[in-house]
Parts: C-alpha cells; sequence; structure tokens
C-alpha cells in the first residue's frame, strides 16, 4: 500500500467527518445516498462522455498505482545497465542478443535489439525517443480522466443542490420532507467538493508524479543503451546514469 496516499484520504475524509461531529452533528446526516448517486454518477457520466471507454478503463486500473507504491527500482536499472556494457566491451554488441530475448522491461527489450542490429547511436536514440513520447501520450491519458473529472464533481454537486432545493419548493405543503431535501441539497455540494479535492484531483496529481518516475527510468535506458552502441567505458556511463537520480536523493542513498 502506498503509505502517503492511505494517510491522505484518511485525513481528508476524518477531517470532514470530524468537524462534523466537533460541530455537534451526527455523521449520519452528511451520509446521503441520493446525493451520492447525483455527484458520483453525474461526474464519472460526465467524464466517460469526454473519453473513449479504453481511457476509463485505463483510468481505473492506473488507480492502482495511487493506492499501491510502485518500487521504482532506479539502482537496478543502472546496475542492469552497466552489466551490459561490460558484456558488450569484452564480447561485443552482438553478445548481447541474448538479453534482447530475456529482459523483463519491454522498452529495454527493444533496443538492446536495436543495439544488436547495430543501428547508428543517433537513430537508435530518435527511435526510442518516439516510443518513449507515445508511452507519455498513452500513459497521461489517466491523469487527465481524473483531472477532468475533478473540474467536473463541484458543479455537479450544485445540480444536485438545486435538485435538491426544487424537491424543497415542491413539498413546502408538507413540513416533513422539507428536511431531508434540504440535507440532499447542502450534503451534495459537500460530496462534489471531497469527490473534487480528495480522490480526483489527489489521484491525477499522483499519476502524473508516477509518470514522471517511469519517464525518468525510461530515459536512463535510453541513455545507456545509446552509450553502449558509442562503446563508452562502463565506468563513465555508470557516473552518467546516476547524474538522472542527483536531484531524487537516490543517488545519495546508493553512496
Amino acid at each position: 500500500m502506498d503509505i502517503a496516499t492511505i494517510i491522505g484520504l484518511i485525513l481528508g475524509f476524518g477531517a470532514v467527518i470530524g468537524g462534523q461531529i466537533l460541530e455537534g452533528g451526527h455523521v449520519s446526516a452528511i451520509i446521503q445516498p441520493t446525493a451520492a448517486l447525483i455527484v458520483l454518477g453525474g461526474t464519472f457520466g460526465a467524464a466517460l462522455v469526454s473519453f473513449p471507454l479504453s481511457t476509463f478503463f485505463q483510468a481505473a486500473k492506473d488507480a492502482k498505482k495511487v493506492l499501491f507504491a510502485q518500487d521504482q527500482n532506479n539502482e537496478g536499472i543502472i546496475k542492469e545497465i552497466i552489466g551490459y556494457a561490460a558484456k558488450a566491451r569484452r564480447n561485443g554488441l552482438i553478445s548481447l542478443e541474448q538479453e534482447a530475448q530475456s529482459a523483463k522491461d519491454r522498452f529495454t527489450r527493444k533496443g538492446i535489439s536495436l543495439v544488436v542490429d547495430g543501428i547508428d547511436p543517433q537513430k537508435l536514440q530518435e527511435t526510442m525517443e518516439t516510443e518513449l513520447d507515445t508511452y507519455e501520450e498513452h500513459a497521461k491519458g489517466s491523469a487527465e480522466f481524473f483531472e477532468a473529472a475533478g473540474g467536473y464533481a463541484p458543479t455537479i454537486g450544485i445540480i444536485g443542490a438545486v435538485l435538491g432545493l426544487i424537491h424543497v419548493m415542491n413539498n413546502l405543503s408538507d413540513t416533513s420532507k422539507l428536511g431531508s431535501g434540504i440535507a440532499v441539497a447542502f450534503v451534495a455540494t459537500i460530496y462534489g467538493l471531497m469527490t473534487a479535492n480528495i480522490i480526483c484531483l489527489p489521484f491525477a496529481t499522483k499519476l502524473k508524479h508516477r509518470i514522471k518516475g517511469e519517464l525518468l527510468q525510461k530515459r536512463m535506458i535510453i541513455e545507456g543503451l545509446t552509450a553502449i552502441q558509442n562503446g563508452e567505458n562502463p565506468h563513465y556511463i555508470e557516473q552518467k546514469l546516476r547524474s538522472f537520480l542527483v536531484h531524487t536523493g537516490e543517488d545519495k542513498k546508493a553512496k
């Protein structure tokens, strides 16, 4: 589990519920299924109108990246690239042919295959950069979905509030229904703001952070493989790759 995400969600929802209790209110007063249906249904319905169905399913799948910590093993990538560099220096680039089949990461496999094929280093970098750009465009779709949903949620909450007030106005003669109608009106607004600012927008931000980490790793792979193709010294390649980690704190940990 991603501890920061879990703590953030608990603090976010806990603050609202705790504030309600401290004000002398009851938790049941802010539990309104009708308001939840209006806000959640309306928000994700609007998001589905804005994006293809495949983006919705991808966003639901990528939500796991927010809830579960991703192990960005940059040190492992550096060691792997240095291993390739040392082997290529000893036995030639053709010796990496087996790695082109056995590497776990598809991006790495493609890069090593191009290295083994003897492609020009500049062409190698251009090809891998194109692959990287395509990956980035695909990956950020989920973040954009949650970002859009976060923009719609408060407005849908206002729609829920208006519906609640319409219900109140239609039942002015029946005082027993006034309370529930007003509750739905105000709770829908709260649900809209909470959905946007505790779930959707934070999810979008964290997904963007995850994507940045993944792009950093892929740029390290591109730089490493290009250096191997250029026949650079493994020690120099290691120092070059570690320069990617200077501002992440990982390089200091390694030392």
